[in-house]
This record gives C-alpha cells, structure tokens and sequence, in this order.
C-alpha cells in the first residue's frame, strides 16, 4: 500500500515583518523551543545592522542570504565500488536552508560579542560577498568544479 502524500505545513510569516523568509530564519536561529527568545536576537541583529550599515536591515538581510545560496553541491554515490562525489543543482528548498545554516553557524563560531552582534555582523559581511558563509559557498562550487568530470555517473 502506498504511502500517502507528505503535506508541508504552513510556514509562518515573522510577525514584525510579514515575512516568510524572516519567520523560516528566526526559526532555525531558534534553541530549546525558545522562539521570543529567537525573534528579540532578531530585532536586536536588526537594529545593529541599520545601525551599522545605515542601510534598510531587510534589503541587507535579502542580499546576503541571496549571495551565500549556493547553486550547486556534491553528492556521494557509489558506483562499482568506489565512492564519486558527483555534483548535483541544489533544490531550492535546500538553498535557503544551507544559506541560512551557515550564516548562523559562522555568527555561533564567532565570540566575544553578544549573538545580535555576531549575527549583524555577518549579514553584513555576507551582503557584501564576504565571511565566512561566503566563504563555505566558494568551497562548495569549487568542490562540484573539481568533480565535474563524474556529473554523467548521476543518469544511471
């Protein structure tokens, strides 16, 4: 028998902004279930970004998860007894997620400085193609390039 088919649930816009893409991000920002603890770093990240970029904080914010998405990555497959890593076009589902994923993760890697400081600070870096979530998207596309030999192993 079949199994039936997954229904996504509906994903919440942040309240403050009437954003999906804000509300997806303080969502994976989010520890232990604690999303107004989440949503207050949020506001304050934002706060320090107009502060420090003089600049609408969404319009940075949009930019720099727009310049870490990546568009490709490698997958392993095995084929004949040796692993390939063969690269693969990201689902667009997976863009957001990895761009995100890496943003904060490099904010989190960061210390010294309260999280909202941290977090403003790469979004800034990020909008103007730099950091550390830059640059693990630079990794990833040289890492496809590099293979790009084993992409006609992946139409078996």
């Amino acid at each position: 028998m079949r199994r039936k088919n997954f229904k996504r649930p509906a994903r919440t816009a942040d309240p403050e902004y009437n954003r999906l893409d804000i509300g997806r991000f303080v969502n994976y920002l989010m520890k232990d279930g604690e999303k107004s603890v989440a949503e207050k770093l949020m506001r304050g990240t934002f706060a320090k970004v107009q502060e420090t970029a003089k600049e609408d904080p969404v319009k940075v914010f949009e930019r720099a998860l727009e310049n870490a998405t990546p568009l490709v990555e490698v997958v392993s497959r095995r084929v004949g007894g040796a692993n390939y890593q063969i690269p693969q076009e990201v689902r667009p589902e997976r863009k957001f997620y990895l761009a995100t994923r890496w943003i904060i993760a490099a904010a989190r890697g960061k210390k010294g400085k309260p999280m909202a400081e941290r977090l403003a600070e790469e979004l800034i870096l990020a909008a103007k193609n730099e950091g550390s979530a830059i640059k693990k998207k630079q990794d990833m596309h040289r890492m496809a390039e590099a293979n790009r030999a084993f992409a006609s192993l992946l139409r078996r």
